[in-house]
């Protein structure tokens, strides 16, 4: 298949910053990539640059085979755009403000009308843009950016700063938009939110890739998927482990006594721990087994967490 969207070798530069650092990416129709990384990763950088905003100091972006500069007018309608605060005139009603942008886009008022149900507005049509809530503000910012019916959407943290529920109002909004063909980038901070919306997460550090490919793909390449964190009352002696135990990843505080092991099964490892435990006369005070998640996976590559402490 051709890729509806190319990276080659794709460089920029602020002063002496690198945002993007000689990046090479093909992303085919259909697909729901998130790119993930800290702030100042250089994410909405990128994304500026595939929305034409702004221009690489080096390397090339293809969208459809052709690049902003060659084509703006052609590329403009076959593009959409979703921010992380969009602003609205606030005496236009929900459905005014579609139908504004149907207009804009040359399109009937029936497309506003399906849009304001699409994104589950229908019962707010007749609210002024200033009195909807943040949550609703940010779906009316996507039935905007959808007006077009883009065949590429680009969302640059669409739901940061919204409620739990906000933001799975929108996570079902664009599930549903990506069964029509729709190809779909997520920036975004928040792992669960890749995890549950993304085919493809791209992890972006410094500048650059750092891995590539499917939840599955990526936390099977780090071969120990599954985690055991525990509390003990006492040090933990690793010396006495058995050898079906010592050969896994732990990770021990200074004190000994709180860590973690990474296995391939909680179900196979878990019970020999416990009963290693039970033998030495361990005082177990927390215990909890989970799966591993992007986030893990981010902290072993770099150090550091996706969401850093300020």
């Amino acid at each position: 298949m051709e890729p509806v969207i190319r990276l080659q070798g794709v460089t920029k530069q602020f002063g002496k910053l690198t945002a993007c650092d000689g990046l090479n990416l093909e992303i085919y129709r259909g697909q729901f990539v998130g790119l993930l990384g800290p702030n100042g990763a250089g994410k909405t950088t990128l994304v500026e640059m595939i929305e034409g905003v702004q221009a690489p100091d080096q390397g090339f972006i293809y969208l459809f085979g052709t690049t902003w500069k060659d084509n703006r007018k052609g590329l403009q309608g076959r593009i959409g755009l979703s921010f992380q605060e969009t602003r609205f005139f606030d005496k236009l009603t929900t459905f005014e403000t579609l139908n504004l942008f149907a207009s804009l886009y040359g399109q009937p008022a029936q497309r506003a009308k399906d849009n304001l149900e699409l994104v589950h507005l229908g019962d707010k049509a007749d609210t002024w843009a200033a009195d909807l809530s943040g949550g609703q503000r940010q779906r009316l910012a996507l039935g905007v950016a959808l007006m077009n019916d883009p065949e590429i959407l680009l969302l640059d943290e669409p739901t940061t700063g919204l409620d739990p529920n906000s933001r799975r109002d929108l996570w079902e909004i664009l599930k549903k938009v990506k069964t029509r063909g729709t190809t779909l980038i997520l920036t975004t901070h928040y792992m669960e939110e890749a995890e549950a919306l993304c085919d493809r997460i791209l992890f972006m550090d410094h500048g650059k890739f750092l891995a590539d490919g499917s939840l599955t793909e990526l936390l099977s390449g780090m071969g120990l998927t599954e985690m055991i964190h525990f509390e003990l009352a006492q040090p933990l002696d690793k010396t006495s482990l058995p050898k079906e135990l010592l050969g896994l990843d732990w990770h021990l505080d200074e004190t000994g006594r709180q860590g973690h092991i990474k296995v391939e099964s909680v179900i196979l490892s878990l019970p020999l721990f416990l009963d290693w435990i039970e033998e030495r006369g361990h005082v177990l005070k927390q215990l909890q087994s989970r799966r591993m998640t992007l986030d893990d996976l981010f902290v072993s590559m770099t150090g550091r967490g996706l969401i850093e402490s300020p």
